[in-house]
């Protein structure tokens, strides 16, 4: 998992993320960060991030470095 530190999440990243309600089942969704919901700096179960369609989960996996 490469999510669990800050900085390497960035808005503009394609990610995937697991949804509060995909825990159970590791079904994951993948988005384009809009905004890093995690303040610290590390968090074991991956940094909570809002996708540019509203979706908040952790990231799992970081797809693409940069779309810009």
């Amino acid at each position: 998992m490469e999510g669990q530190e800050r900085k390497k999440v960035k808005p503009g990243m394609v990610v995937a993320i697991v949804l509060k309600k995909d825990q159970r089942s590791g079904n994951l969704t993948e988005g384009i960060v809009k905004d890093l919901l995690t303040k610290s700096s590390f968090h074991p179960h991956g940094i909570k991030v809002r996708l540019t369609d509203g979706q908040v989960g952790r990231v799992k996996e970081i797809i693409d470095k940069e779309t810009e």
